[in-house]
């Protein structure tokens, strides 16, 4: 196959096709497919990356553009319907055509994806097995498909699944940034444009019950050489990286290590990265350390403003880290991204505390994220008996999916909505978010206040 020059379509899907999805907002480059793209082209492939968040024209008119021999499309829990779609819309226009689902919603939930127009599903991050896919499906009879760890494809119509692998995160080149150079204007974090994302490790360490990010590489943590990763960044022609590890801040060596690099290499940019209020308030010299390379954003999951749910979440830190995070990164000027869950248990007066909280503590920048059993996680089977959705778009955290357990779901979104207005107007008048229309937000959620909701039980 190496020598058969094949045209190759990668796509990523768009998020929402409402208002309610806070595009524009933070917009999330296409790595997964620069990688991939990487991979092909040094095989000798032609290839176009198409991002249907970006993009004006449809996934129609791009299959009528490119003429692709193979589309690969990949995403979350939420895109899943987009995902089929673009596929079946593949086949509709070439049933010749070659149709790939990947990404981190087909690692755990591939069976969803079992459809007729889907012919190959990659459960793994190892996406070197497309070239082996691809062969397999033009005929190429060395590839032994049965041998082939992390895919899904057919025999005779019939599903057949090998178990993935974990994925050694140091095989994978740099990626091809080339669309991400083509759009400037766009792949922004908050006011940071063009912000151009780096993954220095697969999966969290941490095992937190409600989140799928541990779960990733089968619960592997690989991570790669941190001089590579500066490496990459010094030839990154962009101002503002996004470290998009599920956890950045793990390891305190390897932290200081990039630090010590960094500087060493002169390199002057904006860094944006996740990291646990446990490690920020135990390492504030590192934060401060940190600070001075040039971190801009810390995304923190504080959950919670009580250790009840703290503890229900196994989280294994506390308020008491919160409350030190947060005067941490005020003191040191760090901007903090606090994340918030909201419970199904919580109830009117849970809502008000949490807006308390977060005005007692001048926090500017928050985001708050309805509890989701996910798809293929133990919560989903603890929840099973009051899920009202069957709707993978409503798996965004921005939708009740699971029934709350004291109130009922119009009073549950009603009190969310309320909370979410309260925190867009503080926003407005402490000037954060001036690049964003307040009140196009703020009339979507009043509208989503009092509309009548399909796939809800009520």
């Amino acid at each position: 196959m190496e020598n058969d020059k094949l045209t190759f379509l990668l796509i990523h899907p768009e998020v929402s096709r409402t208002k309610y999805n806070f595009a524009g907002i933070i917009e999330n480059e296409c790595l997964e497919l620069e990688y991939i793209s990487r991979v092909l082209q040094d095989k000798g492939h032609e290839v176009f990356i198409y991002d249907r968040q970006v993009e004006a024209f449809g996934v129609p008119e791009a299959l009528n553009k490119y003429k692709p021999d193979v589309v690969y499309v990949c995403g979350r829990t939420r895109q899943e319907n987009f995902m089929l779609e673009y596929c079946k819309e593949a086949k509709d226009f070439n049933e010749k055509i070659i149709t790939i689902i990947g990404g981190l919603h087909a690692q755990r939930c591939f069976e969803r994806m079992y459809r007729d127009y889907v012919d190959y599903i990659l459960t793994s991050f190892d996406i070197f097995k497309i070239t082996d896919m691809v062969a397999h499906a033009r005929g190429d009879a060395t590839v032994d498909i049965s041998a082939l760890d992390g895919i899904c494809y057919k025999i005779e119509g019939k599903w057949q699944h090998n178990p993935s692998k974990p994925f050694d995160i140091k095989r994978l080149p740099w990626p091809d940034r080339s669309y991400f150079y083509k759009h400037p204007k766009n792949y922004r974090y908050l006011e940071l444009e063009h912000s151009a994302w780096v993954r220095t490790a697969y999966c969290c360490p941490y095992r937190c019950t409600f989140c799928e990010r541990s779960r990733r590489n089968l619960g592997k943590y690989s991570a790669r050489d941190i001089d590579d990763v500066v490496d990459e960044i010094a030839q990154i022609e962009a101002e503002n990286i996004y470290l998009v590890d599920d956890d950045f801040l793990f390891d305190e060596n390897r932290v200081n290590r990039f630090i010590s690099l960094i500087k060493e290499k002169n390199i002057h940019k904006k860094y944006i990265c996740y990291g646990r209020a446990d490690f920020i308030a135990s390492h504030r010299d590192v934060m401060e350390a940190f600070k001075e390379i040039g971190l801009y954003y810390v995304l923190v999951g504080l959950e919670a403003i009580d250790d009840r749910h703290l503890d229900s979440y196994d989280k294994r830190s506390d308020v008491i880290n919160n409350e030190k995070t947060v005067e941490i990164c005020h003191d040191l000027g760090v901007n903090i991204m606090a994340l918030f869950i909201v419970d199904l248990d919580y109830r009117k007066k849970d809502f008000k505390d949490l807006y308390k909280w977060i005005v007692a503590h001048k926090l500017r920048h928050v985001a708050i994220s309805i509890f989701v059993p996910e798809f293929g996680l133990e919560t989903y089977e603890q929840y099973k008996d009051r899920i009202i959705t069957d709707n993978p778009s409503h798996f965004d955290y921005l939708h009740l999916v699971a029934r709350p357990t004291y109130i009922s779901v119009r009073k549950y979104y009603f009190y969310y909505y309320i909370l979410l207005i309260k925190l867009f107007l503080k926003a407005k008048r402490e000037g954060v978010y001036d690049f964003i229309d307040y009140g196009d937000y703020i009339r979507s959620f009043v509208s989503n206040m009092f509309r009548k909701r399909k796939n809800d039980d009520e």
